[in-house]
C-alpha cells in the first residue's frame, strides 16, 4: 500500500505518519510533478486533491482532507468517485462554542458597549440613568437598567446545524439554564439538555422562538445564502443573530438592512461572505454588532488534534477499520 502526501510535511510530522503507516509506503512529494508520477500506486492521500492528481490514480480509496470545511475541497470528478473521503472535523468545537458565548455574554450584559464606553471614561449604565433601587424598603421594581441586562436563564438558543460544534454549544447552554432549540439536516437524536431537535424544514418556527439564533451549519449547497432579509424578518425584534458556521451561509447587505431596520437587536460575525470583511463595509459602524476576524477555532490544542485525527485514520487504514470523520462527498461534510 502506498499513501501520497502532498504538500509535503515537515520531518517531524512526516516521521510520525511514517511509524502510523507500518508497511505502507509513505511519499512526502516535494511539488505537484511527483505527487503526480506517485499516484498511479496511491491507495491513500492526504493534502489537496486536484483533479489532474485524481485523474492519474488508478486505485485510490481513501482521501484526507487537512481541512474541517469541504466547500473549497470537493469538485466533480472527486464527488463521483469511488473513493472515501474524511476530514478534520470536531478540532475546534470547545473553542468555537466558547467563542459563542462570549458573543452571548457581550450581549446579555452589554459588554460590548461598556468597553467602548471605558475607552471614553464614561459612566453611563446602558438603559438609562444609574439609579440604584433599595429592595429593603419598598417593592422592587424594574428600571430601564434592569431591562437592559438580560437574565440569561430566561432565554432561548436556537442552533442552526447540531453538529460537534452546535452540540458543544448546545451543551454550554443547557448548563447555563438557557432553553435550547435546533434544527439539522441530519441529525435526529435530540441530545440531553436539547428541548426541541427539529428537521430544517421548521427553521422559521426555531427564529421565532429564539433570543439568539446561533448558526453552526456547513457551508452545503443547501445552506448557501439560507440567511437573507426573509430569514431575519422570522427573527425578534429583540434577538441577536450569531454566525461561526460560514460566511456564505448569510446575506450580509442583508443583515446590515435587517440591523439598521431594527429587525433585530444585534449580530456577532466571525466569518463572511468576503474575507477579509472591507474596511469601508457598514457593519464596522454599528454599535450593536460584534466582529472577529475568523478566530474563533483558534487554539494551541488545534496542530496536535489535528495530528492525531490523521494518525489514527492511518492506523485505521493500514488495519482495514472504519475510517474516522467519513465526509458525505455530495453534501460537504
Amino acid at each position: 500500500m502506498r499513501l501520497i502526501i502532498h504538500p509535503p510535511v515537515e520531518p517531524a510530522r512526516l516521521e510520525k505518519i511514517i511509524a502510523a503507516a507500518g508497511d505502507m509506503t509513505v511519499v512526502n512529494a516535494d511539488d505537484e510533478a511527483a505527487a503526480l508520477a506517485a499516484m498511479s500506486e496511491a491507495d491513500a492521500f492526504f493534502g489537496k486533491l486536484s483533479p489532474p492528481l485524481l485523474a492519474a490514480s488508478k486505485k485510490l480509496r481513501w482521501v484526507q482532507s487537512p481541512t474541517a470545511s469541504l466547500e473549497h475541497y470537493v469538485f466533480p470528478e472527486l464527488v463521483e468517485h469511488p473513493c472515501t473521503l474524511t476530514n478534520m472535523r470536531g478540532l475546534f468545537n470547545d473553542n468555537i462554542a466558547d467563542q459563542v458565548f462570549g458573543y452571548i455574554l457581550c450581549f446579555a450584559r452589554n459588554l460590548h458597549l461598556y468597553v467602548r464606553n471605558q475607552l471614553q471614561a464614561r459612566w453611563a449604565p446602558v438603559g438609562g440613568e444609574d439609579e440604584r433601587v433599595n429592595f429593603t424598603t419598598g417593592p422592587a421594581y424594574v428600571t430601564g437598567i434592569d431591562a437592559a441586562h438580560q437574565n440569561l436563564a430566561d432565554q432561548t438558543i436556537g442552533i442552526v446545524g447540531l453538529g460537534g460544534i452546535g452540540g458543544e454549544i448546545a451543551r454550554r447552554a443547557a448548563a447555563w439554564g438557557i432553553r435550547v432549540i435546533a434544527v439539522d439536516a441530519a441529525r435526529t437524536d435530540k441530545p440531553d439538555g436539547v428541548a426541541e431537535l427539529w428537521s430544517t424544514d421548521r427553521l422559521d418556527d426555531l427564529l421565532a422562538e429564539s433570543d439568539y439564533v446561533v448558526v453552526a451549519a456547513p457551508h452545503t449547497p443547501d445552506t448557501e445564502q439560507l440567511f437573507v432579509r426573509e430569514k431575519f424578518a422570522k427573527m425578534k425584534p429583540t434577538a441577536y443573530f450569531i454566525n461561526i458556521g460560514r460566511g456564505a451561509i448569510v446575506s450580509l447587505s442583508d443583515l446590515h438592512a435587517a440591523l439598521e431596520s431594527g429587525q433585530i437587536a444585534g449580530a456577532a460575525l466571525d466569518v463572511y461572505e468576503i474575507e477579509p470583511l472591507p474596511s469601508d463595509h457598514p457593519l464596522w459602524q454599528l454599535p450593536n454588532v460584534i466582529l472577529t476576524p475568523h478566530v474563533a477555532g483558534y487554539s494551541p490544542r488545534i496542530a496536535e488534534r489535528h495530528l492525531a485525527v490523521l494518525l489514527d485514520n492511518i492506523r485505521r487504514f493500514v488495519r482495514g477499520e472504519t475510517l474516522v470523520n467519513i465526509a458525505d462527498k455530495r453534501r460537504w461534510f
